[in-house]
Order: structure tokens, then C-alpha cells, then sequence
């Protein structure tokens, strides 16, 4: 398959840096904090819907929040979460561009603000249902997918537990504690990336976990 996975260093402000238009895809939105078994699964999911029912888009994936300031609900920039992406694609088999699109807090005004930065109305394939319905009133085609074991694959709780793991050196250890939501090709990303090591001052007062 042609490699379709431009680096985010290719976007200015999130936008695709092209004279030419950007192009209508099949677009998968997510803030992947950190990138997670359930990601993974919504990825591959599209993908094999993007090949049935529109092989001529490409797949792109968008990573929001990418101009929030780095705490617990945010520990990651936009270049880490995107080797994170591509860590998981590699693993899943497949490519897919990827695009950074900063917040506005104004919902209303979201869908017309991102198309900015992921192109025009295309299909969002989601699994979530309240950005479904915001597209969906944009006129955008939606692919809702349902995904199984919601629970776990939270954000917030991956996140608490690798702040638990945060002053762990033994990366067998992490990988143990953290393979069941997180895939382990993002794992050792992150292991490389020293990306758990911050997490143990995030708390409240900035005080080490432990």
C-alpha cells in the first residue's frame, strides 16, 4: 500500500502545508491521550470501512486539543501522541495521514473550525455519539461505531494508572501493567519517549506520586 502518512512537521498550525485543496476523507477524531487498545480498534474499524465503502478517500486521523497546556488531562503534545499513531498503525498493518487541530471551546462552531485543518465534508467514523450528531447536523456522513469494554478503555483511568507506573524503571513491568489497554508497539514508544516520567509531578502540587 502507498505510505499516505505525512508527518505532522507537514502541517502548519495543524493544517495541511499544500498549494492544493485539502481533499474530502474519512476522518477519525480523538484527543489519544494516550493512543489505546479502543483507539486502535475505532482505527481498524475504519480502515476496513474506508476500503469497502470509499477506497478513493484517504483515512485521516485528527488529533484535537493540540494547544491545551500539558497537565494530567493532557500530558502528551501533539508530535508525541502522533509517534504514538504511528507506533499503532505500523502494529495494525496499515497508513493513515495525520493532522493536529487546536481547540476553540465553542461546539457550535466546532465542525466549521476543524474542517480547516481535516478537509471538507467527508465521513466521520466515530464512536462517539455526541460528536456524531455534531457532524451529522453539519452534513456530514457518519459511520457510528460500537465498541466493546468502554469501561476500561477510558482515558482518565490509562492515564492513572501510568501515572502509577510513572517512577517504575523496569520496563517488563510497565509493559505487564499497561499491554491490557494499551498496545505494547505504543507502549515502547512511550518507554522511549520518556513519556511516564512527568506524570509522577502532575498531581496536585506537583508532588512526585509514590
Amino acid at each position: 500500500m502507498a505510505n499516505r502518512r505525512p508527518n505532522l512537521e507537514r502541517y502548519r498550525g495543524g493544517r495541511i502545508v499544500s498549494d492544493e485543496p485539502i481533499t474530502e476523507a474519512c476522518v477519525v477524531l480523538g484527543r489519544f491521550q494516550p493512543v489505546h487498545r479502543g483507539h486502535a480498534s475505532l482505527l481498524s474499524s475504519a480502515e476496513e470501512w474506508r476500503e469497502k465503502n470509499a477506497p478513493n478517500m484517504p483515512l485521516r486521523i485528527a488529533i484535537g486539543s493540540i494547544n491545551k497546556p500539558q497537565n494530567l488531562a493532557n500530558p502528551w503534545d501533539a508530535g508525541e501522541r502522533e509517534k504514538m499513531l504511528n507506533s499503532s498503525l505500523r502494529e495494525l498493518g496499515f497508513d493513515a495521514e495525520i493532522v493536529g487541530i487546536p481547540d476553540i471551546d465553542d461546539p457550535p462552531r466546532w465542525v466549521n473550525h476543524a474542517e480547516s485543518y481535516h478537509g471538507p465534508s467527508g465521513v466521520l467514523i466515530t464512536s462517539d455519539q455526541a460528536t456524531a450528531d455534531l457532524y451529522a447536523s453539519s452534513g456530514w456522513t457518519v459511520e457510528l461505531i460500537d465498541l466493546e469494554d468502554r469501561t476500561s478503555l477510558e482515558g482518565w483511568r490509562i492515564r492513572e494508572t501510568a501515572r502509577m507506573m510513572s517512577t517504575i524503571t523496569d520496563e517488563e513491568a510497565i509493559l505487564t501493567v499497561l499491554s491490557p489497554t494499551v498496545q505494547v508497539s505504543v507502549i515502547e514508544a512511550m518507554i522511549e519517549m520518556d513519556a511516564f516520567r512527568r506524570l509522577a509531578f502532575m498531581g496536585e502540587g506537583g508532588e512526585p506520586v509514590g
